[in-house]
Protein backbone atom coordinates (compact mmCIF):
# COMPACT_ATOMS: atom_id res chain seq x y z
CA UNK A 1 0.00 0.00 0.00
CA UNK A 2 2.84 2.39 -0.64
CA UNK A 3 2.76 5.17 -3.14
CA UNK A 4 4.63 4.46 -6.35
CA UNK A 5 7.51 6.96 -6.38
CA UNK A 6 9.20 5.85 -9.55
CA UNK A 7 9.83 8.71 -12.01
CA UNK A 8 7.17 9.11 -14.66
CA UNK A 9 8.16 8.12 -18.15
CA UNK A 10 8.17 11.30 -20.22
CA UNK A 11 6.60 10.95 -23.64
CA UNK A 12 8.50 11.89 -26.75
CA UNK A 13 6.17 14.88 -27.18
CA UNK A 14 7.05 16.10 -23.68
CA UNK A 15 10.78 15.73 -24.34
CA UNK A 16 10.48 17.53 -27.68
CA UNK A 17 8.47 20.33 -26.09
CA UNK A 18 10.98 20.73 -23.27
CA UNK A 19 13.94 20.79 -25.64
CA UNK A 20 12.16 23.32 -27.89
CA UNK A 21 11.51 25.56 -24.88
CA UNK A 22 15.19 25.37 -23.94
CA UNK A 23 16.24 26.14 -27.53
CA UNK A 24 13.78 29.03 -27.73
CA UNK A 25 15.04 30.51 -24.46
CA UNK A 26 18.62 30.80 -25.71
CA UNK A 27 17.91 33.04 -28.68
CA UNK A 28 15.67 35.99 -29.73
CA UNK A 29 12.92 33.62 -30.86
CA UNK A 30 10.01 36.06 -30.96
CA UNK A 31 12.02 38.74 -32.75
CA UNK A 32 13.02 36.20 -35.38
CA UNK A 33 9.46 34.95 -35.77
CA UNK A 34 7.98 38.42 -36.22
CA UNK A 35 10.73 39.39 -38.67
CA UNK A 36 10.23 36.19 -40.64
CA UNK A 37 6.46 36.75 -40.76
CA UNK A 38 7.02 40.34 -41.93
CA UNK A 39 8.64 39.12 -45.13
CA UNK A 40 5.55 37.19 -46.25
CA UNK A 41 3.09 40.07 -46.82
CA UNK A 42 5.83 42.28 -48.23
CA UNK A 43 6.64 39.61 -50.82
CA UNK A 44 3.09 38.46 -51.51
CA UNK A 45 0.86 41.54 -51.66
CA UNK A 46 2.62 43.44 -54.50
CA UNK A 47 2.16 40.42 -56.78
CA UNK A 48 -1.45 39.80 -55.76
CA UNK A 49 -4.26 40.44 -58.25
CA UNK A 50 -7.41 41.77 -56.62
CA UNK A 51 -10.77 41.24 -58.28
CA UNK A 52 -13.76 43.52 -57.75
CA UNK A 53 -16.57 42.11 -59.85
CA UNK A 54 -15.31 42.12 -63.44
CA UNK A 55 -12.51 44.52 -62.62
CA UNK A 56 -9.06 43.00 -62.09
CA UNK A 57 -6.55 45.14 -60.23
CA UNK A 58 -2.95 44.06 -60.51
CA UNK A 59 -0.46 45.76 -58.24
CA UNK A 60 2.73 44.39 -59.80
CA UNK A 61 4.86 47.36 -60.75
CA UNK A 62 8.54 47.95 -61.20
CA UNK A 63 8.71 47.96 -57.42
CA UNK A 64 7.65 44.29 -57.41
CA UNK A 65 11.25 43.14 -57.70
CA UNK A 66 12.23 45.39 -54.81
CA UNK A 67 9.39 43.99 -52.73
CA UNK A 68 10.52 40.47 -53.46
CA UNK A 69 14.09 41.28 -52.44
CA UNK A 70 12.96 43.01 -49.23
CA UNK A 71 10.68 40.11 -48.32
CA UNK A 72 13.37 37.50 -48.91
CA UNK A 73 15.88 39.53 -46.90
CA UNK A 74 13.44 39.84 -43.98
CA UNK A 75 12.91 36.08 -43.98
CA UNK A 76 16.68 35.52 -44.02
CA UNK A 77 17.13 38.03 -41.18
CA UNK A 78 14.44 36.23 -39.15
CA UNK A 79 16.29 32.96 -39.62
CA UNK A 80 19.56 34.72 -38.75
CA UNK A 81 18.04 35.86 -35.45
CA UNK A 82 17.18 32.23 -34.71
CA UNK A 83 20.36 30.48 -35.74
CA UNK A 84 23.09 33.16 -35.43
CA UNK A 85 22.27 34.89 -32.17
CA UNK A 86 25.70 36.59 -32.10
CA UNK A 87 24.59 38.81 -34.99
CA UNK A 88 21.26 39.75 -33.42
CA UNK A 89 22.01 43.49 -33.34
CA UNK A 90 22.98 43.59 -37.01
CA UNK A 91 19.93 41.53 -38.01
CA UNK A 92 17.59 43.65 -35.88
CA UNK A 93 18.88 46.96 -37.24
CA UNK A 94 18.79 45.61 -40.80
CA UNK A 95 15.19 44.46 -40.28
CA UNK A 96 14.20 47.92 -39.03
CA UNK A 97 15.91 49.60 -41.99
CA UNK A 98 14.26 47.21 -44.46
CA UNK A 99 10.90 47.92 -42.83
CA UNK A 100 11.44 51.63 -43.42
CA UNK A 101 12.47 51.02 -47.04
CA UNK A 102 9.39 48.85 -47.57
CA UNK A 103 7.18 51.87 -46.90
CA UNK A 104 8.40 53.43 -50.13
CA UNK A 105 9.06 50.33 -52.24
CA UNK A 106 6.36 47.85 -51.31
CA UNK A 107 2.89 49.46 -51.22
CA UNK A 108 3.35 51.22 -47.88
CA UNK A 109 5.12 48.24 -46.37
CA UNK A 110 2.48 45.84 -47.72
CA UNK A 111 -0.31 47.96 -46.30
CA UNK A 112 1.56 48.49 -43.00
CA UNK A 113 1.23 44.81 -42.02
CA UNK A 114 4.76 43.78 -42.95
CA UNK A 115 6.11 47.16 -41.90
CA UNK A 116 4.83 46.84 -38.32
CA UNK A 117 5.83 43.19 -38.02
CA UNK A 118 9.37 44.00 -39.20
CA UNK A 119 9.68 46.96 -36.84
CA UNK A 120 8.56 44.93 -33.83
CA UNK A 121 10.70 41.92 -34.79
CA UNK A 122 13.78 44.07 -35.38
CA UNK A 123 13.29 45.88 -32.09
CA UNK A 124 12.91 42.57 -30.24
CA UNK A 125 16.06 41.27 -31.93
CA UNK A 126 18.10 44.32 -30.97
CA UNK A 127 16.85 44.41 -27.39
CA UNK A 128 17.30 40.70 -26.60
CA UNK A 129 20.18 39.81 -24.30
CA UNK A 130 21.36 36.31 -23.45
CA UNK A 131 20.67 35.30 -19.88
CA UNK A 132 23.44 34.71 -17.42
CA UNK A 133 23.61 31.30 -15.76
CA UNK A 134 22.54 31.25 -12.15
CA UNK A 135 25.34 31.08 -9.64
CA UNK A 136 25.45 27.99 -7.49
CA UNK A 137 23.64 28.71 -4.24
CA UNK A 138 25.47 28.06 -0.98
CA UNK A 139 24.62 24.98 1.07
CA UNK A 140 22.68 27.09 3.59
CA UNK A 141 20.20 28.27 0.96
CA UNK A 142 19.87 31.09 -1.49
CA UNK A 143 20.41 34.78 -0.80
CA UNK A 144 18.12 36.00 1.92
CA UNK A 145 17.57 32.51 3.40
CA UNK A 146 20.37 31.96 5.90
CA UNK A 147 22.77 32.80 3.11
CA UNK A 148 25.07 35.72 2.47
CA UNK A 149 23.39 39.01 1.90
CA UNK A 150 23.39 40.27 -1.64
CA UNK A 151 25.20 43.50 -2.39
CA UNK A 152 22.25 45.34 -3.93
CA UNK A 153 21.54 48.79 -2.53
CA UNK A 154 18.53 48.96 -0.26
CA UNK A 155 15.81 51.52 -0.82
CA UNK A 156 15.01 53.87 2.00
CA UNK A 157 11.25 54.32 2.24
CA UNK A 158 11.05 56.54 5.30
CA UNK A 159 8.89 59.64 5.69
CA UNK A 160 11.94 61.90 5.69
CA UNK A 161 12.51 61.41 1.97
CA UNK A 162 9.38 63.37 0.96
CA UNK A 163 8.35 60.70 -1.51
CA UNK A 164 11.76 60.36 -3.13
CA UNK A 165 13.59 57.07 -3.02
CA UNK A 166 17.33 56.73 -2.74
CA UNK A 167 19.68 53.82 -2.55
CA UNK A 168 21.57 53.45 0.71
Amino acid sequence: MSVDTRPQQTSSFGRARRSFRAWRGRRPFWGGLWTLLAGIPIMYIPYQTMTLGDLHIRMATTAGAGSLIIGVLLIVLGLTLWFQRQSRIFAGVAAILLALVSLVVSNFGAFLIGFLLALIGGALGVSWMPGKPLAASPAGGGPGIDGPEDDRPRLSLTKETNGRHRAD
